[in-house]
């Protein structure tokens, strides 16, 4: 079973509390067995795959079969074409280099509905959406990308696995994939 879940803002990737005050995915009544792919942390919004097969955990999240994840990330300022292309060389964020990304400004800006609680909005620095693309996950990398170009997220959604997409699946809800679109997460980068 292959099951694709919009997780909102301040739900944890994980089924036990372990003493916090967030949401976990023991919440939204998921069949018996199954166990996230991957993470999104309680900041971060939007497409985590779970499944009760233990096979494909590694085949959509090992970085050697370079499965794209796609990210929307609301970040302060428009960036310029030159802290983009910083992105897209790879950006040294803690200990680490990241590898090539492929990043851009999203125009028109998508209608995405609000977020509770909201972000915080500054009077006088506007925000601006853009998409990211990743072949690897590190821990809040898609922040500690931005911030390294000075452009700090104020939201960010996972929008996309390989192929798969999010879609108009509202936040809180999951579904089961098809077999044609498990075979589009499967098979494609």
């Amino acid at each position: 079973m292959l099951l694709a879940f919009h997780k909102p803002y301040g739900c944890l990737s994980q089924f036990t509390k372990d003493g916090s005050k967030h949401k976990t995915l023991a919440d939204f009544q998921f069949p018996p067995h199954v166990y996230p792919i991957g993470r999104l942390d309680a900041d971060s919004e939007g497409l985590l795959l779970l499944t009760d097969e233990r096979g494909v955990q590694e085949k959509l999240m090992n970085p050697k079969y370079a499965h794209r994840r796609c990210y929307w990330a609301q970040v302060e300022r428009i960036p310029s074409e030159n802290s983009l292309e910083k992105l897209r060389e790879g950006v040294s964020i803690q200990d680490y280099q990241t590898r090539p990304a492929r990043a851009w400004l999203l125009d028109p800006q998508p209608q995405v509905p609000p977020r509770i609680p909201p972000i915080r909005v500054r009077k006088n620095i506007p925000d601006y959406w853009i998409t990211l693309e990743l072949t690897e996950g590190k821990n809040r990398q898609v922040r500690h990308m931005t911030a390294a170009i000075g452009h700090p997220t104020l939201r960010l959604l996972r929008v996309s696995i390989g192929q798969f997409q999010l879609g108009d699946l509202a936040p809180g809800r999951w579904r089961a994939l098809s077999q044609e679109e498990r075979a589009i997460l499967e098979n494609q980068k």
